[in-house]
């Protein structure tokens, strides 16, 4: 599971679908430092779309596991 950038606090998986879904971040429960969603190796999500639902379940179950934080908004790069 993911940690808080800045205080290693481990997140949960509930907080982590939540983080995902949120464009402006969530401040860390432990020490209020906004954490934002990078994803550990971004190009197999490209052909996410052509795979089966298997898989995409699979993914699914398996986010949070996927996910790292950040403190800084790194979605426009």
């Amino acid at each position: 599971m993911p940690c808080c950038n800045h205080c290693n606090y481990k997140w949960k998986a509930k907080d982590i679908w939540i983080l995902s879904l949120s464009k402006k971040g969530k401040e860390c429960p432990n020490c209020k430092t906004r954490q934002f969603i990078l994803l550990k190796g971004k190009e197999p999500l490209i052909g996410l779309g052509y795979l089966s639902g298997i898989v995409a379940i699979l993914f699914i179950v398996f986010f949070p596991f996927l996910a790292r934080l950040s403190d800084n908004d790194e979605t426009m790069l």
